[in-house]
């Protein structure tokens, strides 16, 4: 079987949607490969995950990965000492652009600080009403509902998953794990089929001693398998600006390897053509190697 590979892109902020995301487009236009970009809706507020120096690891990644030169200046002050720039409402016209040039959209969140530092600690309703926020900014620019999501920080519980198949989507890029999936959570079984990440990030791998520059791509092709479909997430604001370079090196190697590039929407139908055939599997936090916090996974 051919190695099939999709790319989820997360867009995270203000100057990722701006910068980095056409970069992105770009490069994916070159080499032909499909990708689903993800957005931030709402305000950007990165300044404010300072907060989170006091999780575990967090101190490590950021000395590794060059946040503020990655990032900018301005965006870590964004929601802080600086004003929050409305995502959504600022690039209209660069998220219209990617559908436009034909690639998938979704939603990554509505505010990517408060789902990813705080969805756990929300009641239903709050969480409803921050995806049903980023429904409606959705609906604004793009003119239709969102048929996908992927949780900011793979941050993703039973109220969110509710607020899921309240909304109908087709699946949800929320975990990391394996193969596609409908997530059990409490022993609650839910009908948005769920396809993780399968890889890892740039950001956990990036700085690290055993992972120089020179070895990332061929660690990733390594990685890659032809028994199910390889999903890598991607972000707008590293692979399309501060990593960019590394990151076509990537799109290169898959496409002299012959890595076929799908679409998750794709793959989605192709998957829920035979819904039977889906596994159930519990959704359950864990940490990542090379990622502060836990995150949302796929149990064995």
């Amino acid at each position: 079987m051919p190695i099939r590979l999709a790319l989820k892109v997360d867009v995270d902020t203000d100057r990722g949607t701006r910068i980095g995301v056409p970069n992105l487009v770009a490069d994916c236009q070159e080499f032909k490969a499909a990708a689903c970009f993800l957005f931030s809706l709402g305000p950007d507020q990165t300044g404010r995950a300072i907060t989170r120096i006091f999780r575990p690891g967090f101190f490590q990644k950021v000395s590794r990965t060059s946040v503020v030169q990655i990032y900018g200046l301005r965006t870590l002050l964004n929601g802080t000492l600086l004003p929050a720039p409305h995502i959504g409402r600022r690039n209209t016209g660069v998220m219209r652009a990617v559908r436009d040039a034909g690639f998938e959209v979704g939603i990554h969140c509505y505010n990517h600080y408060r789902w990813q530092d705080y969805v756990h600690r929300l009641p239903l309703g709050e969480v409803r009403a921050e995806f049903i926020a980023a429904r409606a900014e959705f609906l604004r620019i793009f003119g239709r509902e969102a048929h996908t999501a992927g949780a900011a920080g793979w941050q993703s519980n039973a109220r969110s998953r509710e607020v899921y198949d309240e909304a109908g989507l087709l699946y949800a890029s929320d975990a990391r794990g394996g193969a596609p999936f409908f997530p059990r959570i409490d022993g609650k079984v839910f009908q948005t089929l769920e396809i993780p990440s399968t890889l890892p990030t740039f950001d956990e791998l990036m700085g690290r001693p055993e992972y120089p520059d020179a070895s990332i791509v061929p660690h990733y092709l390594s990685l890659l398998r032809t028994d199910q479909a390889n999903v890598f997430t991607l972000h707008a604001e590293i692979e399309g600006m501060g990593r960019r370079a590394l990151f076509r090196e990537l799109l290169a190697a898959c496409e002299k390897a012959g890595v076929q590039f799908i679409r998750l929407d794709d793959l989605a139908r192709e998957l829920l053509a035979d819904r039977a055939a889906i596994p159930i599997r519990d959704q359950v936090p864990a940490e990542i190697d090379g990622r502060s916090g836990t995150v949302a996974t796929q149990a064995a």
